[in-house]
């Protein structure tokens, strides 16, 4: 077999196990999030569906493949279909460049755990998580409601405003480490995670990151309260599980990205070296799974901030913070006051 013909099924593969894991882990969060609040507030939860009701979310599946499919008739029916998978899409690809271990030996066959080890791992998931709210604004206007366009709208705006100190956030492990490389920055936090290092970048990050996937307390674009659902008001059926399912695998997507930038992505202190080097994927989906029941505790916890206050907090502390921030970490770099992460 010729070298090519080997990293072709190497990258099928690993593509095929990635997409199946989404799925899979966005079909068990939603499972997670309603049995996690159940117990903060003193529920049961989903309990009939299988075992301990693990069966819940096929039963959920198998509603919303059978459920009707409405298309309003003055929607733009071909925008109207499309929205949803330009939503689900780039949820799906971004993990394409997080590696999820170092180097294992699968039947003499040496190779990493991650699909693309590439030098701009950072910007592509930059470009990748900004292309999601087309989907979300083309979903509004399409349905010819106007309740739809408000939520498409919010989410635009809301988009612009913090993924500015987003992208301010993730240069300060980038400046630290001096590479866009999501392998090297990992590398680096071999000894000390960087969240510790740069505490205000990874806050305002974690921060951006419950915004960018519109989660309380910032889930204006779909406020039940004033704009009936928001921009998904007229989608229904598999359409609406579009988008359901966009949001969730983007709850694990920034979770794993939040993990692998500042709280040391599948390392462990050494422990990622057990079992031949098959430890990392675990330790990696741990601290997953701690980032989704963060979210679900604040979704319990904090209600909803009013849209004005929304924006300003984007624009008039998140971005002067986290530009303040880049500076200082630049001045101390130049000053090398920080240790040699590269």
């Amino acid at each position: 077999m010729s070298d090519f013909t080997i990293f072709l099924i190497d990258a099928t593969v690993k593509s095929v196990i990635i997409i199946i894991t989404l799925l899979t882990g966005f079909a068990y969060a939603t499972l997670l999030e309603r049995r996690f609040i159940a117990l903060i507030q003193q529920r049961i939860g989903p309990n009939r569906a299988g075992p301990f009701g693990l069966l819940q979310p096929v039963a959920d599946g198998i509603k919303l493949f059978f459920k009707e499919d409405i298309v309003p008739l003055q929607a733009d029916k071909v925008i109207f279909t499309l929205a949803p998978a330009i939503t689900a899409v780039p949820a799906l690809i971004v993990l394409a460049v997080v590696p999820l271990g170092g180097e294992v030996n699968l039947f003499g066959y040496k190779t990493t755990l991650g699909l693309a080890n590439i030098n701009v791992g950072v910007l592509y998931i930059l470009a990748v998580t900004s292309i999601s709210v087309y989907g979300i604004v083309l979903a509004g206007w399409s349905s010819a409601n106007k309740y739809a366009m408000l939520g498409g709208l919010r989410s635009s705006a809301q988009m612009i405003s913090y993924e500015l100190a987003m992208g301010l956030s993730i240069l300060a492990p980038v400046m630290l480490t001096g590479s866009m490389n999501l392998q090297d920055i990992i590398n680096a936090q071999k000894d000390v995670w960087f969240i510790f290092i740069q505490p205000i970048a990874g806050i305002i990050f974690i921060i951006t990151m419950l915004a960018e996937t519109n989660r309380t307390p910032f889930d204006l674009p779909e406020a039940e309260q004033e704009l009936t659902a928001g921009y998904h008001t007229e989608y229904s059926g598999m359409k609406f599980a579009g988008f359901f399912m966009a949001e969730y695998i983007k709850m694990i997507a920034v979770s794993a990205i939040a993990a692998s930038l500042f709280f040391g992505g599948y390392r462990l202190f050494g422990l990622e070296n057990l079992l031949g080097g098959w430890m990392g994927p675990f330790i990696l989906g741990a601290k997953v799974i701690a980032g989704l029941m963060f979210m679900i505790w604040l979704r319990a916890t904090l209600p909803r901030i009013r849209y004005d206050h929304l924006m300003a907090f984007g624009w008039k502390v998140l971005l002067p913070l986290s530009l303040a921030n880049a500076v200082v970490t630049a001045v101390l770099l130049a000053l090398g006051m920080f240790p040699a992460f590269a």
